[in-house]
């Protein structure tokens, strides 16, 4: 059963009208209910249209966040094959939060490492709701030199609300582990290319995400802080987190008018949620393309491209 957000209420009701019409006639063969249903998912398919035609940057996140969007494991299970996870940063454990391994992406190998959010409640809790620990970027960088060192491309999935702020994970060196990861990202001698699929929260998804070539879906978000966050800090009031998301510019449109990505995937009318096999077969088709774009260069020019990308946002779009 889909899970409607705040701002789909009028298209949750016509919807539900239309299935309790679609209930009635599986109960009574005798109902011709065909007329009424087809005019309520008309009715149903213009509202969608109408509501995201021009989403906010605040409901864009809210999309973003939605739970049933493709997560990293949807996307290793159908774009790669022969996939063979890899546990353990070889120091105090392994982060279910970050999920990677060797496979191999349209016959050819590569490294595949991604936050995972989980799908329901126990596999929420157990991967931390994509909130990585140091032990997660150490494993990203353990797996990023594994690649380096037999000359894999690595493809990265980005989906997290940020690196977790726990405790434990502050006394065990969260902020160094991070830069870790950011610096292995610049280092590596093979293309990288990264995805932003739901959420790209803070350093958390920039550690990740330091790429030859970054794509974002349509509707998914990046950004220093959370809106909620940045209303906080600001304002003192939460509450302000629609004035905080515009101002942001967090959204893949602004994004990419600054340099910050390379590219936006587009989703199905709805968002990613209402088509996952659609949005899986187009960000495919996006990590084919950026990998295409990086075929032929050497170490020295795959670092030097990463390094330049990277010293070079912000400088266009600044006025727009």
């Amino acid at each position: 059963m889909t899970q409607y957000l705040d701002f789909e209420k009028p298209l949750a009701e016509i919807e539900g009208k239309a299935e309790e019409l679609r209930a009635l006639a599986r109960q009574n063969a005798e109902m011709d209910i065909d007329d009424e249903a087809k005019a309520l998912d008309a009715k149903a398919a213009k509202i969608l249209q109408d509501l995201y035609k021009d989403l906010t940057p605040w409901r864009k996140c809210q999309v973003a966040r939605h739970a049933e969007r493709p997560h990293c494991q949807d996307y290793i299970k159908v774009l790669f094959q022969e996939y063979t996870p890899l546990a353990g940063d070889r120091n105090f454990a392994d982060d279910h939060a970050v999920m990677g391994g060797l496979a191999r992406f349209e016959d050819r190998p590569v490294m595949v490492i991604g936050h995972e959010k989980g799908t329901d409640t126990k596999s929420r809790i157990e991967r931390n709701f994509g909130m990585a620990r140091p032990e997660g970027y150490r494993k990203a960088v353990r797996l990023m030199e594994m690649a380096h060192k037999f000359g894999l491309p690595v493809i990265t999935l980005v989906d997290t609300p940020g690196a977790y702020p726990g405790k434990g994970a502050e006394e065990r060196g969260q902020s160094e582990a991070i830069a870790r990861a950011t610096e292995t990202c610049l280092q590596i001698g093979v293309p990288l290319v990264s995805v932003i699929t739901g959420e790209g929260g803070s350093g958390g998804a920039v550690a990740f995400a330091t790429a030859n070539r970054v794509a974002m879906l349509e509707h998914s978000v990046y950004s220093v802080i959370s809106p909620e966050g940045c209303a906080s800090i600001l304002w003192k009031d939460a509450e302000k987190m629609r004035e905080a998301a515009e101002a942001l510019r967090l959204t893949a449109q602004d994004l990419k008018k600054l340099g910050v990505i390379d590219r936006i995937i587009q989703e199905p009318l709805g968002g990613a949620h209402r088509a996952k096999p659609q949005t899986i077969e187009a960000v495919g088709k996006a990590i084919s393309a950026m990998l295409d774009e990086l075929k032929g260069k050497d170490a020295k020019a795959l670092v030097a491209d990463r390094r330049r990308k990277f010293l070079d946002i912000g400088s266009k779009g600044l006025a727009a």
